[in-house]
């Protein structure tokens, strides 16, 4: 299975918080699963984070880095199929997110039922 981690599910892993329930953990650990991070996530975690309203490590993209998760770039093709989404809400990283897991395949990891909508698969945190 692919696997898209939502922004706070990222950093839910990364400080070993216990928001994150076993089931999602597992999947994300289960060697056979492929685990993304899209470039959306590092751009709003930076965004919140100059905004003053997260705080992470100044080593924050070598410890990243350091996870074993793929990186996902934003494409022209990622950026088509959101003009083609319902406006279910108007968060454009849980969009992007969405029509990278559309395009792509992929199964998302979120606490945040609204994907669901989109008919995406997910599993719940």
């Amino acid at each position: 299975m692919k696997l898209l981690l939502d922004t706070h599910v990222l950093l839910w892993w990364l400080e070993d918080n216990p928001s994150l329930n076993g089931k999602a953990r597992e999947y994300i650990t289960q060697s056979d699963n492929l685990v993304f991070v899209s470039a959306a996530v590092i751009w709003e975690i930076q965004i919140k984070k100059a905004l003053g309203k997260l705080r992470i490590p100044t080593d924050f993209r070598r410890v990243v880095d350091r996870q074993s998760f793929e990186m996902l770039a934003i494409t022209a093709e990622h950026a088509y199929a959101v003009g083609k989404l319902p406006v279910h809400h108007r968060d454009p990283f849980d969009r992007i997110l969405i029509a990278q897991a559309i395009v792509e395949g992929f199964t998302i990891v979120s606490h945040d039922e609204i994907f669901g909508k989109y008919g995406v698969a997910l599993i719940k945190t």
